[in-house]
C-alpha cells in the first residue's frame, strides 16, 4: 500500500503537476505570442500604406509645384487649358486639374465640371488664400458624375510673394483605394480624417473598431486605422496541444527513468541486505558452532599424531598427512567464519606497514619461486603507520598474494607490491600478470560463497573487505582477462 501511494505521489509530482503548470504557461505565452504577431502584422500593413500615401501626396505636390512654375499668368487661355488637360491625361490619379484666380474663382479646368466646384472648394480655398501655402482637403467630395475626390490646392505667388492664382488637383479616391487593395488585399483598414470620418475603407472595415492600431500620415491631417485580426483560437490551441504533448512525453520518460533508478537502488539495497543477512547467518553459525567444531578437531588431530607414531610406513604417513591438511583447512574455514561474524573486541594499534610486508616477504617470495613468478616489492623509506591488528593485516596481504600467485600458477609472470602514501592515506597496490577476472565475475567477487576456484570457499575476499572496513579502509579491484589484476588497498595513516 505504501509503495502504491509512493508511486501515485511520484507520478503527481513528476508528471501531473508539471503538465498542468506547463500547459497553463504555454497557453499564456501562445496567446501573448499570437497577440503580438497580430499587432505586428497590423502595424506592418499600416506602415505600408503610410509610406504609400506619403509618397503619393509628395508626388502630387511636386507636380503642382512644377505646374506653378510652368504657368505664365499672361499666357493664352487655350494654352493654359491645354496644359491642364494634358497633365490630367498623363496621370490617372487626377479627377481634374483647375486654375483659380486669387479670389478662388475658376479660370480654367481640365474637365467640364470646373463651373460647379467653387462651392465645393470654398472650405479650404480660404485657407490657401490666408496662409499662401499648400492645403489638402479634410473631406471627400463627390463630383456630379459620382466620382469621389480629395482636393489639394497649391498657391502661385509673384516675385513680391503676392497670391496671383491657385492651382487645384482633385485626387481620385477610387484610384488610391485600388492601389491599397493591391498592396494588402485581405487587410481591413481605413483612412480617416481629423473628425474620424472614413475617407477610404478596405474590405468593409468600419473605423473605431474595438481592436485596431492608428498610424498618422505625415503629409496629411489623416490617420491610417488598421483592424487587428481576431484570435485564431484553433491555431493557438493546436500549438498548445503539440507542445503539451511533448511535455507529457518528456515527463513520462523522466518518471520512468526515476522509477528505474529507484528500483535499481532498491535492488542494490536488497542485495546488500541479503549479503548482510548471509554474513549474519554465517556469523551466528560460527559463533555457536566454532568451539564445537574445533574441540573434536583437536582430538582428531591428536589421535592422528599418535597413529602417525605407531604406523610409520610411507603409505600410512601419506594418509596421515592428507588428514592433517584437511583438518588445517577446516580450521581455516572456521577462522574465516569467526571473522565474518559479529565484530568482537580486538586490540588495534599503530603498526608500521613496512614491517608487516618485510615479515611476510620470505613466505611470499618462496611461494612465488615455487610458482615460477617474479616477485617485486617497493616501499617508501619512511614508516607508514596505520591503525590495525597485525595478524589480520597479514591475513589480508597473504590472501590477496595467494590469489595472485594462483592466477599465474601455470603461466608464470610478475607480481608486485607497491606501497605509497598521499593525502593522509596509504596506498598498497598488489598487481599480477595472471589470467585476470571477467567483468561478470568482477561484480560478484565480494559476494559470500562466490568463487571461481574448484576448492575455494568464496569467503577470502569477503573476509579481506570486512577486515579493511574495520580499519576504516577500503579495497578496490580492477582486472582484464589474460592481462592481469590490480588490487588497491587504502588505509588512513597517522600524521
Amino acid at each position: 500500500m505504501n509503495s502504491r501511494r509512493k508511486n501515485i505521489f511520484l507520478y503527481l509530482i513528476i508528471v501531473i503537476i508539471p503538465i498542468i503548470i506547463g500547459g497553463l504557461v504555454i497557453f499564456h505565452f501562445a496567446f501573448e505570442r499570437d497577440n503580438k504577431h497580430r499587432l505586428d502584422e497590423a502595424e506592418w500593413f499600416g506602415t505600408i500604406h503610410q509610406r504609400n500615401w506619403d509618397q503619393f501626396i509628395s508626388e502630387t505636390v511636386t507636380t503642382l509645384d512644377i505646374l506653378s512654375i510652368s504657368i505664365d499668368p499672361n499666357a493664352d487661355d487655350g494654352d493654359l487649358h491645354s496644359l491642364l488637360k494634358k497633365t490630367n491625361r498623363m496621370d490617372s490619379r487626377y479627377g481634374g486639374l483647375f486654375l483659380l484666380n486669387s479670389n478662388g474663382k475658376v479660370k480654367h479646368g481640365s474637365t467640364s465640371y470646373f463651373n460647379d466646384i467653387n462651392q465645393a472648394l470654398d472650405h479650404y480655398l480660404q485657407e490657401v488664400i490666408r496662409t499662401k501655402d499648400t492645403v489638402i482637403s479634410d473631406t471627400v467630395e463627390t463630383l456630379p458624375n459620382g466620382q469621389k475626390i480629395v482636393g489639394i490646392a497649391n498657391p502661385i505667388l509673384d516675385d513680391n510673394n503676392e497670391l496671383t492664382m491657385i492651382i487645384v488637383a482633385q485626387l481620385r479616391v477610387d484610384y488610391m483605394q485600388n492601389i491599397m487593395q493591391m498592396l494588402t488585399p485581405h487587410a481591413q483598414l481605413a483612412i480617416t480624417n481629423t473628425a474620424g470620418q472614413s475617407i477610404v475603407a478596405l474590405n468593409g472595415y468600419q473605423p473605431q473598431s474595438d481592436q485596431s492600431i492608428i498610424l498618422p500620415i505625415d503629409r496629411l491631417p489623416w490617420n491610417i486605422e488598421v483592424k487587428v485580426k481576431e484570435v485564431d483560437r484553433f491555431n493557438v490551441l493546436k500549438k498548445v496541444l503539440l507542445i503539451s504533448l511533448q511535455i507529457i512525453i518528456i515527463t513520462h520518460i523522466l518518471f520512468f527513468l526515476i522509477k528505474y533508478l529507484m528500483l535499481k537502488r532498491q535492488t542494490a539495497l536488497e542485495k546488500k541486505e541479503n549479503e548482510l543477512q548471509k554474513l549474519e547467518l554465517v556469523g551466528n553459525l560460527a559463533a555457536s558452532t566454532a568451539h564445537e567444531i574445533r574441540n573434536p578437531l583437536t582430538g582428531i588431530k591428536g589421535l592422528v599424531q599418535l597413529l602417525g607414531e605407531k604406523y610409520t610406513s610411507s603409505q600410512d604417513q601419506y594418509y596421515f598427512s592428507v588428514i592433517n591438511e584437511e583438518i588445517n583447512r577446516i580450521n581455516e574455514i572456521v577462522s574465516e567464519f569467526l571473522i565474518l561474524g559479529k565484530p568482537t573486541a580486538q586490540k588495534m594499534e599503530y603498526i608500521n606497514l613496512n614491517n608487516i610486508i618485510h615479515e611476510l616477504e620470505l613466505l611470499i617470495r618462496s611461494e612465488a619461486n615455487l610458482a615460477n613468478v617474479n616477485y617485486v616489492v617497493s616501499m617508501p623509506d619512511h614508516p607508514v603507520m596505520v591503525m590495525c591488528t597485525k595478524d589480520q593485516m597479514k591475513q589480508v596481504i597473504l590472501n590477496i598474494t595467494k590469489n595472485a600467485l594462483e592466477s599465474m600458477s601455470n603461466r608464470g609472470g610478475t607480481m608486485s607490491i607497491i606501497l605509497t602514501t598521499h593525502n593522509q592515506k596509504c596506498h598498497l597496490k598488489i598487481t599480477d600478470t595472471g589470467s585476470g577476472i571477467s567483468e561478470d565475475q568482477l561484480d560478484k567477487i565480494f559476494e559470500p560463497f562466490y568463487t571461481s576456484k574448484d576448492t575455494g570457499t568464496g569467503l577470502g575476499l569477503v573476509v579481506c573487505k570486512r577486515i579493511l572496513e574495520s580499519f576504516q579502509g577500503e579495497i578496490l579491484i580492477s582486472s582484464n582477462v589474460n592481462i592481469g589484476t590490480e588490487v588497491n588497498l587504502y588505509l588512513p595513516v597517522k600524521s
